[in-house]
């Protein structure tokens, strides 16, 4: 090779290192100009642990502190205890943060974390970015609890993955784009897939997650790390926000139902192109929910009711044990019982009823149209084009969930519906 031509490679070479050398001067926990330009909001300030809280609580107990300019968790945790939270939630983001584990360490980084009494564990309800020094782990890990799995759900291209050695620092990165989900490690993409589809409530509903029915449904939540048991820290935590995009949808497909699940014994089932509910032997309370939750909506459904038209719509729900539907309901009822009132259930009951005056707005016999608006904390119904209520809630405005059609207790129930159309807002 020419003297000039080495001479002009090796000054190259020194460019390189001196550039990225000045990249890198750049303090921990801090975020550029550029970064700031783009919307970058730091998470951790690097000395205090502001911004962040015990798992279903309002100050910081649990173990983890701040040790030369890591927030760190101390390897107190376990799988009851040890999470702390962000103060606020997040919906569609890019997520960045550096970490560390220590020898065989467990930690992790989960998403759309539901807080609730109900409750015990934050994973019931949020994906995770599985952290893992899987070299050194001393149990035999499975596919789906490997480094950087979303843990037992999908699997990362192993292939492209390049872990720095235990003790070294990497570098995450969560992409959850309007259900498009990504997760990189130190540069690398090693897994992309779509969330609510029907490939993932199949993985959902066949693997750890059978039965807890609201994981990951949430669509948005606060962010939670995880002190499992072994120190580890974690530094530059970075979010950028993404913007939500509205989808119209149609809830019944007027064949079959898919995209639901019915909870209890009662009846539900199409016929003629209409949706049926109607009492079982049973005669117990009876539930068909959206398998996907729904926040800020603006839902139309039409409603005949035979026999006794005892129901409801519900709105912002989530399913517990013994077919127990916990939300608000927008009453469906016979003529002279609120419907279009909005009732609370296991909670403060009527929050705002159907006024007397507006009982013969509903069509006995006949096909009525009821349409559902909720966005933050308003929420507002009309019944055959004529405003039943207007309510503002604090409450229901923290809420979120599933759309779930009701069937009363007591038996002698039967109501048809048809035209089930929702916009997302």
């Amino acid at each position: 090779m020419k003297p000039k031509i080495k001479n002009f490679i090796a000054s190259c070479a020194i460019l390189s290192i001196a550039l990225t050398s000045c990249n890198s001067t750049q303090p921990e926990n801090t975020l550029s100009e550029k970064e700031k330009a783009e919307g970058w909001q730091l998470l951790f300030d690097g000395k205090t642990m502001a911004g962040w809280k015990d798992y279903n609580g309002t100050t910081l107990t649990q173990p983890w502190h701040v040790v030369e300019g890591c927030i760190q968790a101390k390897g107190d945790g376990s799988d009851a205890s040890g999470y702390i939270v962000t103060d606020k939630q997040y919906e569609n983001f890019e997520l960045s943060w550096d970490w560390k584990l220590s020898k065989g360490g467990n930690s992790g980084m989960l998403y759309h974390v539901v807080e609730r009494p109900q409750y015990s564990v934050p994973y019931v309800t949020g994906p995770e970015y599985q952290l893992i020094d899987a070299p050194n782990f001393p149990d035999k890990l499975e596919d789906w609890q490997n480094m950087g799995a979303d843990y037992a759900m999908h699997i990362p291209d192993t292939s492209l993955m390049k872990v720095n050695p235990q003790g070294e620092w990497n570098n995450s990165r969560i992409v959850f784009d309007n259900g498009h989900v990504e997760h990189w490690l130190n540069g690398v993409k090693i897994i992309e897939f779509e969330a609510w589809t029907d490939d993932w409530y199949a993985r959902k509903n066949s693997g750890k997650w059978h039965n807890a029915p609201e994981y990951g449904l949430a669509k948005k939540g606060v962010l939670c790390l995880q002190d499992h048991g072994y120190p580890a820290s974690f530094r530059n935590i970075k979010i950028k926000e993404l913007p939500r995009k509205t989808k119209e949808v149609t809830l019944f497909n007027g064949t079959d139902l898919t995209r639901w699940d019915v909870y209890g014994t009662e009846k539900w089932y199409v016929q003629d192109g209409l949706l049926v509910c109607e009492s079982g032997p049973d005669k117990q309370y009876g539930y068909l929910a959206t398998r996907e939750y729904y926040d800020d909506f603006d839902l139309t459904v039409e409603f005949k009711q035979e026999a006794d038209g005892n129901s409801g719509v519900f709105i912002r729900s989530f399913i517990e044990k013994d077919v127990k539907v916990n939300g608000w309901q927008v009453e469906v009822a016979p003529k002279g019982h609120g419907t279009g009132g909005i009732y609370e259930s296991y909670g403060r009951g009527w929050i705002i009823e159907a006024p007397k005056e507006k009982d013969n707005v509903l069509k006995v016999g006949d096909w009525n149209t009821m349409r559902i608006l909720v966005q933050g904390d308003k929420v507002t119904t009309w019944l055959n084009g004529e405003e039943i209520v207007n309510l503002v809630d604090e409450k229901i405005g923290q809420g979120q969930g599933r759309i779930a059609l009701q069937i009363h207790d007591g038996g002698g129930i039967k109501v048809l519906w048809r035209n089930l159309k929702l916009k997302t807002l």
